[in-house]
């Protein structure tokens, strides 16, 4: 029995980026294909098998060690990001200002997808979504570039809306117009003891 769910829920992807060096500038650069290979797209900078263990993990790992690589994309919703740029007031949120890899619209609550889930293209290019990206005062002075005066609200903006990431299951070349569809896990909500 198939342990992940296709929904009839489908998205399109709107926007791609990398970010070619992320010790430069955390700035996107808009592309309109995108090849993804097991080791995340191709000339990113947040690719590889493996990373250094950042803050978001360092409850399990102690900072720099080396650890699988989820993280190899940043995936936002249009949807979030209109709701953050009448927040932040600016007419348009450019997914660059936050290092996004690829922007979809028409999936619902985006940034709250179950972990596991599958984000699988027409031709079966697949991503895994990892977990929730939170939001960090990272793209403050790369907003306020475009938009002075506007970076400093992103942080408390992007709550929950910031996206998710995400890393590469199947390969293959992602385009902007591109449907998607959403796959999720077949499984109930965890009901464990509250976290603190």
């Amino acid at each position: 029995m198939p342990a992940l769910v296709p929904t009839e829920i489908y998205g399109q992807i709107t926007w791609l980026g990398r970010v070619l060096d992320r010790d430069a500038a955390l700035a996107s650069q808009p592309v309109e294909t995108l090849e993804v290979t097991f080791a995340g797209p191709v000339g990113e900078d947040h690719g590889g098998l493996t990373r250094p263990s950042c803050s978001r993990v360092t409850s399990q790992h102690p900072k720099g060690t080396e650890i699988r690589n989820t993280r190899q994309l940043c995936v936002m919703s249009a949807e979030e990001m209109s709701d953050i740029a009448r927040t932040i007031g600016v007419e348009t949120f450019d997914p660059a200002w936050a290092g996004a890899s690829v922007v979809i619209s028409g999936i619902p609550d985006f940034t709250h997808l179950p972990p596991s889930s599958r984000i699988q293209g027409e031709d079966g290019t697949t991503l895994v979504v990892d977990m929730e990206n939170r939001p960090c005062h990272l793209p403050a002075p790369v907003i306020d570039t475009d938009a002075p005066g506007h970076g400093r609200a992103f942080k408390s903006a992007a709550k929950g809306k910031r996206g998710v990431t995400a890393w590469v299951e199947r390969p293959g070349t992602l385009r902007v117009g591109m449907q998607v569809r959403l796959h999720v896990p077949d499984q109930r909500a965890w009901n464990g003891p509250t976290l603190i």
